[in-house]
């Protein structure tokens, strides 16, 4: 088959796989995001029917939000499931700390028994592992064998036993010489397995452990718990119609017996709106009305889980209920309150407080109760406050809608976040935004939000319609769905503050691969959403490394690659430097700020610094030594074609920014160096119907997607036949999920894939290399907010979840808006 036909066939697959999804399938997005503010304030559903599970913090750590609907007395669940319960049989860790005995030497007979003698172990407390921070018991070697006996007056009230582990790395659990666990792999938190409760005695029993350290680090802590008896079979579900996911909202219709209810949430993240973007609370609006022409007796319960404002269940909080002139209140957070004493990649923020607060005109009953007993007493009519201090207490708030007939009646709850600090920036602690002066009061903000709710929630609906006609004329239906999905998501893996100079931060995480801080090779593929809604942003995400470059913190003559651990930004903690990668990085999004403002002002401000990068590139970039690239996961590579894409590029860029400010005889110089790398360049490439992955091997190949900046910001660098040999040959590469990222390996990168989809000559070709990006998002096995990082093949994620680059999905449309200019 040709190179055109084959073409055609593709476009045609791609068109009738897309019309099958749309009406084949429900699902709409691996995860739905429900709260979404910041790394720390984050809450989703992961699965499509939004009652068939408990709803998380992006990390995956239940962060509970139950969801009952009364309609004439029946209870109908529309929002989450009741958390699961757990009664200590044999606590870990985090509870009490607890003896053991162990050996590093294997064990001879069988050690797993009630009655082995272990004469010549050793005896020590748990905690297990290599971080003597954390642990009581230090442990360096490769493997370990543990001891733990504990005795049971009695089993039979157990209702379902389960073993509660943390363990890195590979673990085999013995209960009185039964093995009842075993796996390859490591956790970083508590999970919790089923165990037959007929193999624990009355009397003296003995959980016995092999651990092996295979890479990284050592931890071992276990305990057994005892899981309750919910109310889930005593409360009936309500049928979940639809579910849409726009920018900033997302929206379900319920059928509840004989009433419809359309539940909608709502993170008002308007780029432009900096004091609405930074005020910590979203909305769930609650919107009931008869199916049957009759009138119904309603009321609507939330119970929030206190989990919400801590790292581990295991932490104490306190909760209390108050009132302001316009709003009923509900308060919690930990007893500890560390605030900013740690910084961590699955992490969860453990100070400051979390809020529900309902209008007292609504006529709200609020109530605080433990998670466990909160569905109860709705079902029951309680609503007498019966715990203050605790562990996973339910904040709960009870809407009365009265008599509901046809006529639709709406109500609201607003859910807030007071962080009190938010960021460490070089050892000074920094106030969120919207408290930058110290004055300003979470009820104030939370009284705003209730003055303010029409209007903002009239600007959510019609900013959401810009940004799907804006995606939609660019790339059609499926780009379309796919800017929506990655809109909430990268936005909340950032966090807005000012540094004590007055300037705009907006620091991001890195989630789920290093927890960093303000990541330059993140910050590189998230820039076109902010480039596209508010350039200041943008020039948020670079203040942070020039900072850290001018004041001689970072002595190299190239770009840091991240500021520190999240939410520490005192200076970088990933192990080695990108130096083209970040150079490069820096230089292109300064020459795109510039192009979006029409001016380079931001760019002068740091010139100094912009030039040394720029000779740095000038010296090694066209033929770059081994190091790595964003695409870290890759490994160290030498004489990398795209990364010198980037340095070639960015040398342009910095001409661009020079004409701009009126330096022209330094535009003509780095001019020239640029347009004399790309010939060479080009001899170096060529592999013939494609350019290789590395100079010296032509039997590679790899996507170019740095090339797209030349197009974007208008340099005229490469000539047109690169563009034409590059994507016809990606087009042969394409897998169900999309095209690899390079010959190496199947794994794929779907930003990149946007990125290289963008330069794509024609529009047919654009769509070939977009589409398995949306079959992705609708079918990939991995349930988790959006993954960029998976199997080409298989659609299962390889690494990564939530991350802000899917903010680079916005390309195309930031393409097509300055070319419009």
């Amino acid at each position: 088959m040709n190179q055109s036909n084959r073409l055609k066939s593709l476009v045609l697959l791609a068109c009738v796989c897309l019309t099958g999804t749309v009406y084949a399938q429900e699902r709409k997005a691996p995860a739905y995001p429900l709260i979404t503010h910041n790394p720390n304030f984050s809450i989703w559903s992961n699965t499509d029917q939004l009652n068939n599970s408990t709803t998380t913090h992006w990390t995956g750590a239940e962060h509970s939000l139950l969801g009952l609907i009364n309609v004439d007395g029946k209870i109908y669940r529309f929002l989450g499931k009741e958390q699961t319960s757990y009664k200590t049989v044999l606590s870990a860790a985090d509870e009490a700390s607890y003896d053991v005995i162990y050996t590093e030497n294997k064990p001879k007979g069988d050690w797993t028994l009630l009655k082995y003698n272990p004469a010549d172990w050793k005896s020590g407390q748990a905690p297990i592992g290599d971080d003597e921070k954390n642990v009581k018991t230090l442990w360096k070697s490769d493997d370990i064998w543990v001891r733990r006996m504990f005795n049971l007056s009695t089993i039979a009230s157990i209702n379902e036993l389960f073993l509660k582990l943390n363990h890195d790395d590979n673990v085999e659990v013995f209960l009185n010489g039964t093995k009842v666990y075993q796996k390859k792999g490591w956790t970083s938190s508590f999970q919790y397995f089923p165990v037959n409760k007929k193999t624990l005695k009355a009397g003296q029993n003995v959980i016995a452990i092999h651990l092996a350290n295979t890479a990284g680090g050592r931890f071992l802590d276990f305990g057994l718990v005892d899981k309750l008896k919910d109310n889930a079979d005593q409360i009936l579900l309500a049928e979940q119609k639809n579910v849409e996911v726009n920018a900033t909202q997302t929206v379900y219709n319920f059928a509840a017996g004989k009433v419809n209810f359309e539940l909608t949430f709502t993170s008002p993240l308007l780029l432009n709106d900096l004091s609405l973007l930074s005020r910590p609370i979203s909305y769930i609006t609650y919107k009931v009305n008869a199916n049957d022409g009759e009138n119904h007796a309603v009321k609507v319960f939330l119970g929030a889980s206190s989990d919400i404002a801590v790292y581990k269940p295991s932490q104490a909080v306190s909760a209390q209920k108050y009132m302001t002139a316009k709003l009923s209140v509900l308060k919690t957070g930990t007893v500890e309150q560390p605030v900013l004493q740690k910084g961590a990649d699955d992490m969860r923020i453990d100070w400051g407080y979390f809020y529900v607060a309902a209008p007292k005109n609504a006529g709200a009953v609020q109530f605080i109760t433990k998670s466990s007993e909160a569905a109860k007493a709705f079902k029951n009519g309680t609503i007498v406050s019966t715990a203050s201090k605790g562990r996973s207490l339910s904040l709960n708030t009870i809407i009365p809608f009265g008599t509901v007939g046809k006529t639709a009646v709406e109500r609201f709850v607003e859910l807030g976040y007071d962080e009190r600090f938010s960021i460490q920036y070089f050892n000074t602690d920094l106030r969120p935004w919207w408290n930058n002066s110290g004055k300003a009061t979470i009820e104030d903000e939370l009284t705003n939000a209730f003055n303010e709710y029409q209007s903002v929630v009239q600007k959510c609906k019609a900013f959401d319609k810009e940004v799907y006609a804006d995606a939609l004329g660019s790339g059609g239906i499926a780009y379309a769905h796919l800017c929506v999905l990655a809109y909430r998501q990268s936005i909340a893996a950032h966090t807005l503050v000012k540094s004590p100079a007055g300037e705009t931060l907006w620091l991001s995480k890195e989630n789920n691969s290093g927890g960093f801080i303000n990541t330059v090779d993140v910050t590189y593929p998230s820039a076109p959403l902010y480039l596209l809604y508010n350039p200041e942003l943008m020039q948020g995400m670079l203040t942070g490394i020039f900072h850290f470059t001018e004041t001689g913190k970072y002595p190299h003559p190239w770009a840091a690659h991240d500021l520190g651990t999240y939410p520490k930004a005192n200076g970088q903690t990933y192990g080695e430097p990108m130096p083209v990668e970040e150079s490069g990085n820096m230089i292109i999004l300064c020459a795109a700020i510039a192009k979006v403002e029409g001016n380079a002002d931001y760019a002068k401000k740091h010139w100094q610094t912009l030039t040394t990068w720029v000779d740095y590139l000038a010296k090694e970039g066209l033929d770059p030594k081994t190091q790595l690239c964003t695409d870290d996961f890759a490994g160290h590579l030498a004489r990398n074609a795209n990364l010198s894409v980037k340095a070639i590029v960015a040398i342009a860029c910095y001409a661009q920014m020079a004409e701009t400010l009126g330096e022209t005889e330094t535009a003509k110089k780095y001019r020239a160096i640029a347009e004399g790398m790309v010939p060479e360049w080009i001899k170096m490439a060529d592999a013939g119907d494609h350019y290789a992955l590395t100079f010296d091997n032509k039997d590679t190949w790899s996507q170019k997607y740095n090339l797209v900046w030349d197009k974007v910001l208008d340099l005229n660098l490469f000539p047109q036949k690169v563009y034409d040999t590059e994507t016809r040959y990606y087009l042969t590469k394409i897998n169900k999920f999309g095209i690899p990222l390079d010959s190496r390996k199947s794994y794929t990168k779907n930003d990149w894939i946007v990125w290289t989809a963008t330069f794509a000559p024609q529009k047919d070709q654009f769509e070939a290399l977009i589409r398995p990006l949306y079959v992705h998002a609708l079918e990939t096995p991995s349930r988790v907010p959006l993954n960029d990082f998976y199997d080409s093949k298989t659609g299962i994620r390889e690494n990564f979840k939530a991350r802000s680059v899917v903010g680079g999905f916005y390309m195309k449309i930031l393409a097509d808006k300055l070319k419009s200019k």
